[in-house]
């Protein structure tokens, strides 16, 4: 494989473990994110990521230390100047997302391919920001990204095979099952997903069973490792809220509408795990509880 270096926009919570996973396979990562906290919350998550492995006997700590010293953080988009391959991970907002591809236009070298880890916005359209769109092309992570061996190869109109092949061996080389996806809405996962994730808001919002129920339905019930609440709360309650906009804005069916609850939840700041209160509020101690403002609502 030829690439050695990868630059991440972002440092949240899918940058961070973009970063932490090519670190892992033994590539540079060079992190770019301009707030200075946000650098720092993601060098100590990342590094306490791997302190678990060690004390679980997956890692040496000469592997953790080896890993961590393939992290670089930047402060300046034009570090990515070298990079083989530069992966954007910042918010499911379109204008934000252009306004980073045009600077990324001016600093990448000519021979890097271009990824957008978007799960819902067009790849065609956002790769329209640039002179060359054959390179661009979507490389959709699933959270939390050092354990989840899937990612989703996004092909925009004007994405040429070179990109898709380093795209893939790329996924690949980190360990990933790599599917290609057409640029269709919510690609392939959300598309089936983000109907399930809406349903299971609504049956919060009617009372039909208790937010630790349903949860409990799905991963008793269907086998799945979290239920969709608890998953909602990891991915972030305005990340998935701002996914099923550009759903039901694009494809315009019911089903992709976001349940009222979502949209109240975000204006109250109750966005999951990375905040401390979602669905559940999370202790310090890791145990969980039930949010009972959500309760208290008729």
């Amino acid at each position: 494989m030829d690439v050695k270096k990868v630059f991440v926009i972002g440092a949240g919570f899918m940058g961070s473990g973009i970063v932490e996973n090519v670190a892992a396979k033994g590539l540079e990562a060079v992190a770019y994110d301009i707030s200075e906290q946000q650098r720092e919350r993601s060098r100590k998550s990342i590094a306490k990521n791997l302190e678990k492995q060690v004390a679980k006997g997956r890692l040496k700590a000469e592997e953790k230390d080896a890993v961590l010293d393939r992290i670089e953080y930047v402060s300046e988009i034009s570090a990515c100047k070298d990079a083989d391959v530069v992966i954007e991970a910042v918010a499911e907002n379109k204008d934000i997302k252009v306004s980073i591809m045009k600077e990324i236009e001016k600093y990448a070298k000519e021979e890097a391919v271009i990824a957008s880890n978007t799960s819902s916005i067009s790849i065609t359209s956002l790769g329209s920001v640039f002179q060359n769109p054959e390179r661009f092309i979507g490389m959709h992570f699933f959270s939390p990204v050092p354990r989840i061996p899937l990612m989703e190869i996004v092909r925009g109109y004007q994405t040429g095979e070179r990109a898709i092949k380093i795209a893939s061996d790329l996924g690949e080389y980190m360990g990933k099952t790599c599917i290609l996806a057409q640029d269709e809405p919510g690609f392939i996962v959300n598309r089936m997903l983000i109907p399930m994730l809406n349903e299971a808001c609504f049956l919060v919002e009617r009372k039909i069973g208790s937010i630790e129920e349903i949860d409990m339905g799905m991963k008793m019930g269907l086998n799945h490792p979290m239920g969709p609440l608890e998953l909602m709360d990891m991915i972030g309650i305005d990340v998935e809220l701002a996914v099923m906009e550009v759903l039901h804005e694009e494809i315009g069916d019911s089903k992709y509408r976001p349940a009222i609850s979502l949209k109240r939840m975000v204006d109250s700041g109750f966005l999951g795990r990375k905040v401390g209160v979602g669905f559940y509020v999370y202790h310090e101690d890791g145990t969980k509880e039930p949010n009972p403002k959500l309760l208290e609502i008729r």
